[in-house]
């Protein structure tokens, strides 16, 4: 037995022992083999091998107490820590490269520079992070929750400084384990990232004796136990709410980018919506009383409102009380020129644009171009095929095109932010999500932004409606679960009723009040440990 424990301790005295470049290396590896916990692999055991590790680190470059200088711990924390974050921001968004090949002989230059600088500037907050939890390093089992309270702390951070970037926040873990995911309706995405981050680096403990050892491994147990068993008490008995009233219709063209804006496609590419949108899927009409059809983000080659000729067809298609939500660019002219919006309408029968959302949260460099007049010098501009970067909507707001439902519009990258803009007073009671990630080809960005989607029906209570242009589109019902979907690049139409919303979760009602719970839970839980510790030693 004492054999068997000799061999198990080598893996830790790898990472505790490790110096200079080698730890940089373990810290780089450490981080992207956490990204095999996120769609599409969801392998959540990697997570719980990884963070363990983060934990040894540390643990190496702390030192005993007393041993080393304040600079030096944060210096070497932030080491660790910025190469954690750079192999996890460089394995979860490498694909982001993909963009810069739709128009190769313009942006392919750019690739190696998106590809880098990008995981490079976001390892920041992690680098910060590990800094900060390496200067308090407490030499216990209280370490997990500094650890787990400080990255959660630079998740939120980076969901939040400059606009904010939450793509990949650590709660994604548990997105492809639905009872895990369901803690989401209470304390959000942040909150389910401290928890998870917290129970991950249990095992760390492993090295510190017996009893800690089986404390960690309790506590991990139990916490899992915990969420899992609240998921399961949510999800139980609560399938089939639909609002009968309305069949949904939403198209995915699978339209490959390079294609999209070439003069000669524009009419064939119309009229594959309205051939996919006039033929139900497997070639069966749905009784209802009424139809919306949802198209994806930007759908037309071309401005709406200019092609009177667009907008009789679709007339034609819309039947008397049917709806169409698309996406479209939307042009508006004021004394210096024409403003460019990525924008949602809601068009009735007769072809009456009824509703107009402008997209507010923009996608840097893809969208618009940040400190313009310097970078345009150095031959930046931003990727998106429009006459001129888009300019941002004045204000979120809440649709109900005619009298459907009242809906939250989400354009693509807006419905990774957790917070849904709006008060309980005017709670929308489905969530629409238009996007077109055919940017990014066959890889694993459409996964993790589907995955980021369905996260917000858990957080909000509310089933999520979402037209892909090569996929993922799908419907989700408010507790998450997928209803329907097409995968990528999957030429097809889904028919469904619309699944009903449930009461606002507590997430919905108190935003990240939550999430604040958990970082006071940890400083308890850390300010005991210290006075545990210092009563020991004296």
């Amino acid at each position: 037995m004492s054999t068997l424990v000799a061999r198990l301790l080598v893996v830790p005295g790898l990472f505790l022992l490790a110096h200079g470049a080698k730890r940089w290396l373990l810290a780089f590896a450490a981080g992207a083999a956490c990204v095999l916990a996120l769609p599409p692999f969801g392998h959540l055991l990697a997570f719980f091998l990884a963070v363990p590790a983060l934990v040894w680190l540390i643990d190496g470059a702390a030192g005993a107490p007393g041993t080393l200088s304040s600079g030096r711990r944060l210096r070497a924390g932030f080491a660790i820590g910025w190469w954690f974050g750079f192999g996890y921001f460089l394995a979860g968004l490498w694909w982001i490269g993909s963009a810069f090949l739709v128009e190769a002989d313009r942006f392919a230059w750019m690739i190696p520079f998106a590809v880098t600088l990008l995981p490079a500037g976001l390892a920041l907050f992690h680098g910060l992070a590990v800094a900060l939890a390496t200067r308090i390093w407490p030499d216990n089992w209280s370490r997990v929750v500094v650890l787990a309270g400080c990255l959660s702390v630079s998740d939120w951070l980076r969901g939040h400084v400059l606009t904010g970037f939450p793509w990949n926040a650590f709660g994604y873990v548990t997105a492809d384990t639905l009872t895990l995911a369901q803690t989401g309706s209470l304390v959000g995405v942040y909150g389910v990232g401290a928890l998870i981050l917290a129970l991950a680096a249990a095992p760390a403990l492993l090295v510190d004796g017996r009893r800690s050892a089986i404390g960690g491994l309790a506590v991990m147990v139990a916490g899992l136990a915990a969420m899992s068993s609240w998921g399961l008490v949510r999800l139980n008995g609560t399938a089939g709410q639909v609002d009968d009233s309305i069949t949904l219709r939403i198209i995915q063209p699978s339209i490959a980018q390079n294609e999209k804006w070439k003069p000669e496609n524009r009419s064939l590419i119309f009229q594959r919506y309205l051939e996919l949108s006039s033929s139900a899927r497997g070639g069966e009409e749905m009784s209802t009383t009424r139809r919306v059809y949802v198209w994806p983000e930007s759908a037309f080659p071309f401005l709406l409102t200019q092609e009177p000729e667009a907008i009789s067809e679709i007339d034609n298609l819309l039947q008397p009380g049917e709806v169409l939500i698309t996406g479209a660019i939307r042009a508006e002219r004021n004394p210096d020129g024409v403003n460019y919006y990525n924008s949602i309408y809601g068009i009735l029968d007769g072809g009456t644009i009824v509703d107009a959302y402008d997209k507010v949260r923009l996608v840097p460099f893809g969208e618009y171009l940040p400190f313009a007049d310097v970078l345009e010098r150095l031959g930046l501009r931003a990727l998106v095929n429009a006459p001129s970067p888009f300019q941002a909507g004045y204000a979120h707001a809440v649709l109900s095109s005619g009298d459907l439902p009242s809906f939250s519009p989400l354009i693509c990258y807006e419905v990774i932010f957790p917070q849904i803009p709006g008060s309980l007073a005017d709670r929308p009671k489905w969530l629409v999500n238009l996007t077109n990630d055919a940017w990014f080809g066959d890889t694993a960005g459409p996964y993790q932004h589907f995955a980021q989607a369905r996260f917000r029906a858990i957080e909000q209570g509310l089933p999520l409606v979402r037209s892909a242009n090569t996929g993922i589109s799908a419907v989700v019902d408010s507790y998450g679960r997928q209803v329907e979907a097409l995968a990528p690049f999957v030429v097809g139409a889904i028919d469904t009723p619309l699944p009903a919303a449930i009461a606002p979760t507590l997430f919905a009602r108190y935003g990240d009040l939550g999430f604040l719970f958990i970082l006071l839970l940890f400083t308890g839980i850390f300010t005991f440990g210290r006075f545990n510790l210092s009563s020991r030693h004296n």
